[in-house]
């Protein structure tokens, strides 16, 4: 028998049995029924599955993210403004002391005029402004090789949670430049002292083309020896493989100047080619300056060493054959 039931007994929740509260959606349910239920704390707790639990995590790792890509953006730009700038000195530092000229010397070559003071100048003037002048030099020079270790180690700053790596970075950058400031100091005076002795002995100043290219060929040949190796390596891992990673002031300045020392010992050969054949030269600064980034950054940077040193030998023994006049 087929049983109807109006509108008004299928909302009173009468079924087609007659019993009220059997429908098809199931028994009612009481508010005591309930209470155990709203009163238990996990059941107001977002599981981690919960779609509201991942809108949430994805919300703020979303923020986090464009937070931290806002941050190194800003840090990049940070360094390729100071780069830039200290490329522009470098150059109108170099022009300006082009412009004064060269002093011509026995032997056929002329003596750069920044290891000379200027009419009227100090030698504590003449100190600043050569040091002012090396600091410039080196951060243009040396910046492009540093700038993805100090990017590696802001990363690994990041990893330790510190909210504020830029700081600790700058420390690290500040350690480095500093031991090359230090370089700088102690290399002002024994050019001073190079220079008189080419001024006042003839004889002396006749033998520094035959000279500069002895040192040239040392440094093509410093290239292929293992302090060479040893230290590229050093140069090339990373601060945080290298040593235990803390996250304070002091171990940041420490490492700084760990990075510093390890990059002069490195690039003692071809420095000493800057120092030998122009410090104020921007044809030799540019060379140096390539062949450093380039066994720095390049995926096989000891074999990258060797072709520099290679060249190197090469520009040695083109500068050999000049000095004895073959060529």
């Amino acid at each position: 028998m087929n049983v109807t039931i109006t509108a008004r007994e299928r909302r009173m929740g009468v079924s087609a049995n007659g019993r009220r509260g059997d429908t098809a959606k199931g028994p009612r349910k009481r508010v005591s029924d309930l209470c155990p239920i709203l009163l238990n704390p996990g059941f107001w707790r977002l599981t981690p599955h919960s779609n509201s639990g991942n809108s949430v995590n994805s919300f703020l790792t979303s923020g986090e993210m464009a937070s931290e890509r806002a941050s190194q953006r800003a840090f990049f730009g940070a360094l390729t403004l100071v780069f830039a700038i200290s490329v522009v000195v470098t150059i109108v530092w170099c022009g300006s002391m082009s412009a004064m000229g060269e002093m011509p010397m026995p032997g056929g070559w002329t003596m750069s005029m920044a290891w000379m003071r200027m009419p009227g100048q100090t030698w504590l003037g003449a100190s600043a402004s050569f040091l002012g002048m090396w600091v410039v030099m080196m951060v243009a020079m040396m910046l492009p090789c540093l700038v993805p270790t100090l990017g590696r180690y802001r990363q690994a700053l990041g990893g330790k949670g510190e909210m504020h790596p830029g700081w600790l970075t700058s420390l690290v950058g500040g350690g480095y430049f500093l031991v090359w400031t230090a370089f700088g100091i102690v290399i002002f005076p024994v050019g001073v002292a190079l220079a008189e002795l080419e001024m006042q002995l003839p004889a002396f100043s006749r033998v520094v083309p035959l000279a500069a290219a002895v040192v040239v060929l040392i440094a093509g040949a410093f290239q292929f020896t293992p302090w060479k190796t040893n230290h590229l390596a050093c140069c090339r891992d990373t601060l945080e493989r290298r040593c235990r990673l803390r996250v304070d002031g002091a171990a940041a300045w420490q490492q700084g100047l760990r990075l510093g020392l390890n990059c002069c010992y490195c690039c003692a050969g071809l420095m000493t080619i800057l120092l030998v054949l122009g410090v104020m030269d921007l044809r030799t600064m540019a060379f140096v300056t390539v062949a450093i980034t380039a066994e720095r950054l390049a995926p096989a940077g000891d074999i990258v060493a060797r072709v520099i040193g290679a060249a190197v030998i090469g520009m040695g023994l083109f500068l050999l054959a000049r000095a004895v006049g073959l060529c």
